[in-house]
């Protein structure tokens, strides 16, 4: 396997299309795959044949076994890495030009009710720990963060008077999302309570801290969640994406439009916001019923 071609294209991905480290790995840990698939089958990647990537696509799908979801990813990884080389100069024809992708059935986010949301905005928080948890979940649903986003927060990012936060999204595009003044008045509450708790301790300047002053993790974040989901007696288990899918669905619900929710929820093509809108069919049919002359 050519080892330097995959370290120059993970190079491309991260200076030059400055992808997020996440996807980046991703890309490349597909694109190791495939090449290790060439290697087997004494085949160059730069001499690679449509028929060849036909073949690979059967071994992933057939051989493999792999999910509809997988194989669709590892080939966009392929497609990518084609791309790449024709930049390079390294190949004159793009092998993967006529190459179809499986097709994806679109799955619809799922939500949390307002009674649902309010049962575990109202839980009662006695320790730092679950004030922390209940504070995460206020700006989750506040301002449809992602976990990342969340975690990166730092103290400087969040302007509670105006209240606004600055968000670090993919790629490491910025942007100001708005929040309501009962999360500003719980980041109060939170943070005068993480202040106590770590009084006269050298700590992160991160907003949301583990019990060492430092910077919690996704993996913490997660299982606070799903803790909490527990105790306030939700039956459907608790992750973080799952508030950013109810933020986007009650918004639209209230009457948002598609443009200011892909603003806020940090999306690069609108087509990616759209899938919300199949979330509001039974409001939809409610406004309906309500408002038509023979409803």
């Amino acid at each position: 396997m050519d080892e330097l071609l995959l370290e120059d294209y993970k190079n491309h991905l991260t200076f030059e299309r400055q992808l997020a480290k996440n996807t980046v790995l991703s890309y490349g840990s597909d694109v190791e795959s495939f090449l290790e698939y060439c290697v087997a089958n004494e085949v160059k990647p730069e001499d690679a044949t449509p028929d060849f990537l036909d073949r690979y696509n059967y071994q992933l799908r057939v051989v493999e076994g792999l999910a509809s979801s997988s194989v669709f990813r590892k080939m966009e990884a392929v497609k990518s890495f084609y791309r790449f080389l024709m930049v390079e100069e390294k190949i004159k024809e793009d092998p993967t030009r006529f190459l179809k992708s499986p097709k994806l059935t679109q799955k619809i986010p799922t939500q949390l009710t307002r009674e649902e949301m309010e049962r575990l905005l109202s839980y009662p928080a006695k320790t730092l720990a679950e004030m922390r948890t209940v504070t995460i979940i206020e700006l989750l649903y506040a301002a449809g963060l992602r976990v990342s986003e969340l975690i990166g927060l730092r103290l400087e990012n969040v302007n509670i008077e105006e209240g606004w936060v600055l968000a670090f999204g993919k790629g490491g595009k910025q942007r100001f999302v708005p929040i309501h003044e009962e999360a500003c008045e719980r980041l109060k509450r939170y943070l005068a309570m993480r202040e106590g708790y770590f009084a006269d301790k050298d700590v992160g300047s991160e907003v949301f801290l583990n019990k060492n002053g430092k910077k919690i993790s996704r993996v913490s974040v997660w299982k606070d969640l799903a803790d909490l989901g527990r105790k306030a007696g939700i039956s459907q288990k608790l992750h973080p994406h799952l508030f950013r899918h109810t933020f986007a669905s009650h918004l639209l619900q209230g009457g948002a439009d598609l443009r200011s929710l892909q603003e806020m929820l940090g999306h690069a093509n609108l087509t990616t916001t759209q899938i919300y809108t199949h979330l509001d069919v039974t409001d939809l049919k409610n406004k309906h019923k309500k408002f038509h002359p023979r409803g």
